[in-house]
């Protein structure tokens, strides 16, 4: 190992509750990708939340919170409680002017649900059916600045998958925690229904998603051509639903790139402002 790399530590929080996700991989990939482009000595840990009730501490560079099934309502289970607290620390810790060094936060579906619930950002409830396949999404005036989303195309693909949403935002606390919207639901002028909001910038440090920005297309695609979940698919979404997921992820274009962009420039942005905190000099008074 080369001791001269720069280090970076990532805490992943796994929200899955024991079930069979296609999503740890893809993290693990994204993450492990990153570390190897950039030369770093990267490492990373897992806290199983909801089952063990493990939550990091603030002694990581960054972190991402994955999806997970479930309602997102807090039940008052004990981990529901330790994840709050964990939002809490951290956002605390970035508001704190002794910490010059910020932590970074990226939440994923069902995180990002619950974290919109826990800081009153919007309703959160149950869809009219489940959404589930590729679809286009579309920046806000701030998505199209946001540097996670900057270099996507607008609209943009996403993998969806979720009976879930944050709707009828809180402008007011919006506008008191200092977060922005960036992302929308795809447009549906034939639906009278609000369209679902997909992403906010919920600080400098901490961005989420309700779509899966981890999806690794030629995964899912091994994943979906398997007979069993072909299967499945075609017999509770469709076979036309189908056919596009596999075109839409063959298509380089789409879910490939929103895989190559969010969370690599989300890690990017957050070592870069690590590093460029630390050479700052210190000033004693």
């Amino acid at each position: 190992m080369n001791n001269d790399k720069k280090q970076f530590r990532i805490a992943i929080l796994d929200m899955y509750n024991g079930f069979e996700n296609e999503g740890m991989r893809c993290i693990k990939k994204i993450i492990t990708g990153f570390g190897e482009r950039e030369l770093l000595n990267l490492t990373y840990e897992i806290f199983d939340v909801r089952q063990k009730l493990e939550v990091p501490g603030m002694d990581f560079d960054a972190y991402i919170s994955t999806g997970g099934p479930g309602n997102p309502a807090p039940s008052g289970e004990a981990w529901e409680r330790k994840f709050f607290r964990f939002l809490d620390q951290l956002t605390q810790y970035n508001a704190s002017r002794h910490n010059r060094t910020k932590k970074h936060l990226f939440l994923i579906c069902h995180s990002f649900q619950m974290a919109s619930i826990h800081w009153q950002i919007g309703a959160v409830g149950r869809r009219r059916k489940t959404s589930f396949g590729t679809f286009p999404v579309h920046k806000t005036s701030w998505g199209r600045k946001d540097p996670v989303l900057n270099p996507l195309n607008d609209p943009f693909w996403i993998v969806d998958s979720r009976d879930f949403q944050v709707i009828q935002p809180d402008q007011q606390a919006i506008d008191n925690m200092g977060a922005k919207i960036i992302c929308l639901e795809k447009i549906r002028p034939h639906v009278k229904l609000e369209r679902a909001i997909m992403a906010i910038r919920f600080s400098k440090e901490i961005v989420g998603t309700q779509f899966h920005p981890e999806a690794d297309s030629e995964g899912m695609l091994r994943y979906f051509l398997r007979d069993d979940k072909k299967k499945s698919i075609i017999e509770n979404h469709g076979e036309a639903k189908y056919n596009d997921m596999i075109e839409h992820l063959n298509d380089p274009d789409k879910i490939k790139m929103t895989e190559a962009t969010i969370i690599p420039m989300f890690l990017k942005m957050a070592f870069d402002k690590i590093q460029e905190s630390e050479s700052i000099p210190v000033t004693v008074k």
